[in-house]
């Protein structure tokens, strides 16, 4: 069975939001106030604003600031275009294929709200999940006409198709790469007009905030990182679960609720490929962005993999930089070589034929190539690299040494690491 349609779930404490517990079917979401008229935009933004939603795609941006930016863009006689970014690239991901298929009323009442926010005339749902593109589609001719019309737009999945200036260039009929920046598109998007990228679990959070008001959204979370967050959990030896979590939950809890013994656990990706891996020292560590960001990782899009003895560190780098390598946009030359030649690195370290050359430059590489692609791929590839030297050295000398255990009796050599195609509980 695709449990995808049945994710695990724990209630935050006290009042918050639960987004996982709306209705799904449009008769019962809009009996417990789904698509509530929008007499006063101006209110909802100040709301949106008091609740400091933060986008839950990858950056954590707040989506008070980003919808101000749009407006403060807009001249007279333009309107702005919003777009739901339901692409999600992230392998260790499921939450938002589970919310176009499973919530999409909640994802297109989130999405109605932005564009009555800034009176936009175009609402475009952008994404590449076929069961979710006709779960959304059925939403769509099911909640009926609206004050601005919704498209969906779909794409050939990849890991550069979901980030914003990709989006923005499918949407203008290119292919689904990122561009330089500037501009922004809050600036100059699709059409060249200010436009709305936001991720669809964020937008689902705004129409909660419309029904529900910024005291109760807070009423969950920490005072930087308020709400909760739908989270991805892999790995540990147990099927893929999906989460919705008050922000600050603590790794220890979510290894008890998961079922995983913390003493089997030795290290995690957090937040999705992106940043890299983190030690056994993510064992105290909380689930909210303040946390995270003090600590060195991130939050991203609220995946959590988890690394046990049977998933050597070197190997998974390895892993993660072969999947950058085949999944870069191909347009930029620092990113193009660097990524390839980090992996290349990483393999042989993992196969024990890397040269002490091979990893000073492997270092180097870690460091100097940060910041240097038009997308975040590149320092992604790079995150993954420093953070197996500084979290894992002991591993790094194992295989130097020619002496893992874990990689002579259970190679990880898998092609998408802590892949969710399909979650079951």
């Amino acid at each position: 069975m695709d449990a995808i349609a049945n994710p695990t779930v724990i209630a935050p404490p006290g009042p918050g939001p639960r987004i996982i517990d709306v209705p799904g079917d449009v008769a019962g979401y809009r009996a417990s106030g789904g698509y509530a008229p929008l007499d006063d935009p101006g209110h909802l933004l100040e709301q949106v604003v008091a609740a400091g939603l933060r986008g839950r795609g990858g950056a954590g941006f707040p989506l008070g600031t980003k919808l101000r930016s749009v407006a403060g863009h807009c001249t007279p006689g333009v309107r702005p275009i919003v777009v739901a970014n339901g692409e999600e690239g992230e392998p260790a991901s499921a939450k938002d294929r589970w919310l176009l298929r499973h919530r999409p009323h909640l994802v297109l009442d989130g999405l109605r709200s932005a564009a009555a926010i800034l009176d936009a005339d175009r609402a475009v749902i952008y994404l590449s999940d076929p069961a979710a593109a006709d779960s959304v589609t059925a939403a769509i001719a099911e909640a009926g006409p609206m004050p601005v019309p919704f498209e969906i737009h779909t794409v050939t999945a990849g890991y550069v198709a979901g980030e914003e200036t990709a989006a923005v260039r499918s949407l203008n009929g290119g292919p689904a790469k990122p561009m330089d920046k500037p501009p922004r598109p809050f600036s100059a998007g699709v059409d060249k007009r200010p436009t709305l990228i936001s991720n669809v679990e964020t937008l689902a959070n705004l129409a909660w905030i419309h029904r529900h008001g910024a005291e109760a959204f807070r009423a969950a979370g920490t005072a930087d990182s308020p709400g909760t967050f739908l989270a991805t959990v892999t790995g540990g030896g147990r099927d893929a679960a999906i989460y919705e979590l008050p922000h600050g939950f603590s790794i220890r809890e979510l290894l008890a609720l998961h079922g995983v013994a913390a003493d089997l656990v030795h290290g995690a990706l957090l937040g999705g490929y992106f940043n890299g891996l983190t030690g056994e020292r993510v064992l105290d560590l909380r689930l909210d962005h303040e946390t995270l960001r003090a600590a060195g990782t991130g939050l991203g899009c609220g995946a959590v993999a988890l690394l046990t003895e049977q998933d050597c560190p070197v190997a998974v780098t390895a892993s993660v930089l072969e999947y950058f390598d085949r999944e870069n946009a191909g347009q930029c030359g620092s990113c193009f070589n660097g990524i390839a030649a980090m992996s290349a690195v990483a393999s042989a370290l993992r196969d024990g034929t890397a040269a002490s050359d091979d990893l000073e430059r492997f270092d180097r590489w870690s460091t100097v190539l940060r910041g240097r692609g038009a997308c975040a791929t590149l320092d992604a590839a790079t995150n993954a690299a420093r953070t197996l030297l500084d979290e894992f050295p002991d591993a790094v000398k194992r295989h130097r040494d020619g002496g893992c255990a874990t990689c002579t009796h259970t190679p990880f050599t898998a092609v998408r690491p802590f892949d969710v195609e399909t979650v079951t509980v």
